[in-house]
């Protein structure tokens, strides 16, 4: 069903609105945020929007839907931009904690990431894990593992694709200990 949003309607409409969803869609946003005060923030800025029309002229779903899909991606980018700002004040930290002792510290960090790439890597399909180290350890090129493995160079580029979506997935929380490793290196 297609619908008018409601930013398109009156003010008395659009009241109306908000009154007859605030405490519903709040109440999800707090299940979700566990924080009074930022479950409200959030509900108002998805009210906010639809006021300021920055929505799509026409939604495909129903109205409610909309809102509440658009409280839970609001809220799930509040929480993504809380956890990269508790990584950066880490990493802070860590830059002034490296100045008193930066060769344990690197030694620490570094072990820390062989042994998640270890752990990521283990976790990967025996084939694709194979052809992922041909490539990175040992510098094959695709043609050369596809000859050495008897495969299809496509499937070496499939099983790469593979490995490497699969491997950002699991170490993206190491992203920042990476960059300090090789900041170090």
């Amino acid at each position: 069903m297609i619908m008018k949003p409601p930013a398109a309607a009156s003010e008395r409409e659009f009241e109306q609105l908000f009154k007859e969803h605030f405490k519903s869609l709040y109440a999800y946003a707090f299940t979700i945020l566990k924080n009074e005060a930022i479950a409200e923030e959030i509900v108002q800025n998805v009210f906010y929007k639809v006021w300021e029309k920055k929505i799509p002229d026409t939604i495909q779903i129903s109205l409610k839907a909309y809102l509440y899909k658009a409280v839970y991606h609001e809220s799930l980018n509040y929480l993504k931009h809380q956890k990269i700002k508790a990584r950066y004040q880490l990493h802070v930290m860590q830059q002034s904690n490296n100045h008193t002792d930066q060769g344990a510290s690197r030694k620490i960090l570094v072990k820390e990431l062989e042994e998640k790439l270890r752990e990521a890597m283990n976790a990967l399909p025996q084939q694709c894990r194979t052809i992922f180290q041909l490539s990175r350890f040992e510098g094959l090129k695709y043609q050369e593992i596809a000859e050495q493995l008897g495969i299809s160079v496509k499937t070496v580029e499939n099983q790469m694709g593979k490995a490497l979506k699969q491997l950002r997935v699991k170490l993206i929380d190491y992203l920042p200990i990476f960059m300090l490793a090789l900041f170090y290196i």
